[in-house]
């Protein structure tokens, strides 16, 4: 069948049923590619959901993980901190108590030579020449004491 105007006499024509019904299987099919392309979108839309939840467990195991790490390291640190503070103030009891110790040798020494000091001022006080005789040898002689160069 051809055009009825004059200058589309060149054209077919088609009747408007079958045209219709051309262009609506058309339609179903393309409505069917469509609801195709919606349903892998979804789909898609899914499986990132699922890798984004597994993802988040794997985020939080690994943060699990890691704080359970450093809670172990924080832990053994401070321990060692502990240790090292108890090493440094039983080694200042022990320099203490040897301190305390050389006090009270020195604070002996110290005694007694102020006793020799005394007999020896007493002594050159004295008239009784057999008497600063008799005594100088015992108290010329340095009392014994320690040689304290060598602390401290």
């Amino acid at each position: 069948m051809l055009c009825t105007y004059s200058d589309h006499k060149t054209h077919d024509v088609v009747p408007l049923k079958e045209k219709y019904v051309g262009i609506k299987a058309k339609l179903g099919k393309t409505e069917a590619e469509i609801q195709q392309m919606i349903q892998k979108r979804q789909l898609k839309i899914q499986e990132i959901k699922h890798s984004v939840e597994l993802s988040e467990e794997d985020a939080d195991r690994e943060i699990a993980d890691g704080v359970q790490v450093f809670t172990a390291l924080k832990e053994s640190v401070e321990r060692s901190q502990a240790e090292l503070i108890d090493t440094i103030k039983e080694k200042q009891r022990k320099m203490e108590k040897q301190a305390e110790g050389f006090i009270k040798e020195l604070e002996q020494e110290i005694s007694e030579l102020k006793k020799r000091s005394a007999e020896v001022e007493q002594l050159s006080q004295s008239e009784d020449h057999f008497h600063v005789l008799q005594s100088f040898t015992s108290l010329n002689a340095a009392p014994p004491t320690k040689d304290w160069t060598q602390f401290f």
